[in-house]
């Protein structure tokens, strides 16, 4: 297994959708928001309003990790992704 944290963030989102059963929507929140700051960096301005709980929700999740590194967020999705495959 390669080492290189790119590569190990890819394998990491192909494994989440190998997952024998789906997160609850707490964890699908956690995962996409680190998806999202591993991948783009800091949420933009535009928070998602009106009738859009579920954007509204992504964005906030996303929000919440403000000002962590992409890096960081990328380690903590593998290790989130490792831990749902693990079953704990």
């Amino acid at each position: 297994m390669t080492s290189d944290p790119q590569t190990v963030f890819a394998q990491a989102q192909q494994d989440v959708q190998a997952l024998p059963r789906k997160p609850g929507n707490d964890v699908m929140l956690k995962l996409y928001a680190l998806y999202k700051q591993g991948s783009a960096g800091d949420a933009g301005s535009n928070r998602p309003g009106g009738f859009d709980f579920v954007g509204a929700a992504k964005y906030d999740a996303w929000n919440a990790l403000r000002g962590k590194s992409p890096e960081e967020a990328q380690r903590e999705y593998v290790e989130l992704v490792k831990s749902l495959q693990a079953g704990s």
